[in-house]
């Protein structure tokens, strides 16, 4: 049995319904996006979420969440003095705008600790991370993060990295860069979004996100390139696979996560990288097509 492990942040997530003014609560965060993905399509892999809450009821609701999508939570820490983060969706268009609230946010902590997160990645086969996971964590906590990722990697995991570049998260453009640098130069498989590269690593193509992480060592490098063609590089192949358009979009809220689960569970269990990338895409057109980031597949 594969066993997933995704790390990062578990948010409060409200949503817009369909009457102005009204909203839906529920948990989402990219990372967890894309378990909670991997999950509904590969319902016999083992799926775990590592993060940390708080001790409160909208914890407790969180874990139960968790339970009841079947998605391990061994090694989520419970904090006392800290709490959930939530985030607040507005569409416009269909294109989604967050306002965040996540200053005292449990997950921030999920890395003080590095050998109890090394033990809650030890036996993973996938271990998934995102920029987002980087850039929360307090203190060492980033230092430690990747000390934990690159353990579980000397042990037998494979370490897939988006960089998902929020730099309201970061001290600075500069500091983000480094980082997010270091972060990709142990990932196996990149899931880069050029429309990010390109505005803060200066990207002129697809191509250029694509050849500057494999220069740093990645396999497999499958670059997001919203309805533009994906380009992508396993090995020394080199290819492009052009999605099919879409025309009804609704909430573009988690296609990327949706895209990594569909093209990981795919790519893993053997299907050609292509084939791999097209199941991802046809995934992501589904869910921008519902509301919110958790779309039933």
């Amino acid at each position: 049995m594969t066993r997933f492990i995704s790390i990062g942040e578990a948010m409060v997530e409200m949503a817009p319904l369909a009457v102005p003014g009204q909203f839906q609560m529920s948990f989402a965060g990219d990372t967890l996006n894309t378990a909670w993905y991997a999950r509904a399509l590969k319902p016999r892999w083992d799926v775990d979420y590592v993060t940390a809450v708080g001790t409160d009821r909208i914890s407790d609701q969180m874990l139960q969440f968790l339970d009841d999508a079947r998605i391990g939570r061994a090694h989520v820490q419970r904090l006392d003095d800290r709490a959930m983060g939530l985030y607040l969706i507005s569409l416009v268009d269909g294109e989604r705008q967050f306002s965040y609230w996540r200053g005292q946010s449990a997950a921030r902590m999920l890395a003080a600790d590095v050998d109890v997160l090394a033990a809650a990645l030890a036996e993973g086969d996938i271990i998934y991370f995102s920029g987002i996971t980087l850039a929360i964590q307090e203190g060492r906590g980033r230092a430690k993060l990747l000390d934990a990722v690159q353990r579980a990697q000397s042990a037998k995991g494979l370490v897939v990295f988006d960089s998902n570049l929020r730099p309201s998260l970061w001290e600075s453009d500069d500091h983000m860069r480094a980082w997010v640098t270091k972060a990709a130069s142990l990932a196996d498989i990149m899931l880069p979004s050029h429309d990010d590269e390109a505005v803060h690593f200066g990207d002129k193509s697809p191509e250029a996100t694509r050849d500057r992480y494999a220069a740093l060592g990645a396999g497999i490098v499958v670059v997001k390139n919203g309805p533009g063609a994906i380009h992508y590089q396993s090995g020394d192949d080199k290819g492009i696979v052009q999605p099919a358009i879409v025309s009804d979009v609704v909430d573009t809220t988690a296609a990327g996560d949706s895209f990594n689960a569909g093209f990981l569970t795919a790519f893993v269990e053997g299907a050609p990288i292509e084939d791999a990338i097209v199941q991802a895409s046809n995934v992501a057109r589904h869910v921008i097509k519902g509301r919110g980031a958790l779309v039933s597949l």
